[in-house]
């Protein structure tokens, strides 16, 4: 079985070792909760991170902030679970490797659980081709060897397709019990609003919401528009993000309710989270597990953007990160 390079090193982070160790021990150090933000990590009993997968530079210390929420206790296998981003799928597909490089070590592939998988008949598997071009699982991978630094871990990848609503709660029930079990953790990848004309989006508040002034989507003819003023866009990004944010708090949502609601969200707002459908199958997993008698928590922990964007012409990024416990 081959092994997957870390092709995206020396290009979306560093491929030198001894600097992407003290850049990751850097962002995780920065991590200094307030006494507001009642989040004093590592959290006991994790059991999931929801975190972005943009170049480090970007997303790197947001990203730290799901990460520092692990507590590793007993962990031995991780799922990742990442967006297409270059193929389309109308399902998941599972990888051919047998181990994934880092440039701070090898992550073995939890073999005998992707043969479990497979056996399901739900899942396709990725070339390696494929396996190599996708960002959305390798930006987590650096994180992972950092944090489970010293212990004896395997990986389980999952490329997520443009599934639909049913399909997300089909493959979180058959995620549920790996997710259940003490020894397994999570990481949800996603970047969250991908923002300007080079994105084809341009949602915009005229108004914080809420408000009777309905969104619009800005064109260039926009540009010298008085409200931009009154509510930038940058404000505008942050009040659309944070309402799917709000939306997929557990509690006071339930894990079947946010999942109903983000799923409305993304029917009228368009919102160009990349990870929605890894999120949707995060929430049908914990659904099905709320059905056994769990109590999930969803807390998010850190919020920011890539720029500020000011005029039509600028564009961003969003990140944010969360962890979940039971």
């Amino acid at each position: 079985m081959a092994s997957r390079q870390a092709s995206h090193a020396d290009s979306w982070y560093t491929g030198n070792a001894i600097r992407l160790d003290q850049e990751l021990s850097r962002w995780l150090a920065s991590v200094k909760p307030s006494s507001e933000d009642d989040y004093d990590p590592p959290v006991p009993g994790t059991k999931a991170v929801i975190a972005p997968h943009a170049g480090y530079s970007y997303s790197g210390p947001a990203a730290a902030w799901a990460y520092k929420s692990i507590d590793t206790t007993g962990i031995k296998r991780v799922f990742v679970l990442g967006p297409s981003h270059h193929v389309y799928l109308d399902g998941c597909a599972l990888t051919r490797c047998a181990q994934y490089e880092t440039p701070l070590g090898t992550l073995p592939i939890d073999v005998e659980t992707i043969k479990g998988l497979k056996a399901t008949g739900q899942f396709t598997e990725m070339d390696l081709q494929t396996d190599e071009d996708e960002h959305s699982i390798e930006m987590h991978l650096p994180y992972v060897r950092k944090v489970f630094e010293g212990q004896d871990i395997s990986i389980v990848p999952i490329l997520v397709g443009a599934i639909n609503y049913d399909k997300e709660i089909s493959y979180g029930k058959l995620l549920a019990p790996h997710l259940a079990r003490e020894d397994t953790f999570f990481v949800i990848s996603s970047d969250f609003c991908h923002w300007g004309l080079r994105f084809q989006y341009t949602f915009y508040y005229p108004k914080p919401p809420p408000s009777s002034v309905p969104p619009v989507r800005l064109s260039r003819a926009d540009a010298s528009s008085a409200s931009l003023k009154e509510h930038p866009i940058h404000a505008s990004i942050s009040a659309l993000d944070h309402e799917a944010m709000e939306l997929l708090t557990i509690p006071p949502f339930t894990a079947s309710q946010a999942h109903h609601e983000f799923a409305q969200y993304l029917a009228r707002t368009k919102n160009t989270i990349c990870g929605r459908h890894p999120i949707g199958v995060l929430l049908g997993a914990l659904a099905a597990l709320e059905q056994q008698g769990k109590a999930p928590k969803l807390k998010w922990v850190r919020y920011e953007q890539s720029s500020p964007c000011v005029t039509v012409k600028d564009s961003s990024v969003s990140y944010a990160s969360a962890f979940v416990k039971f």
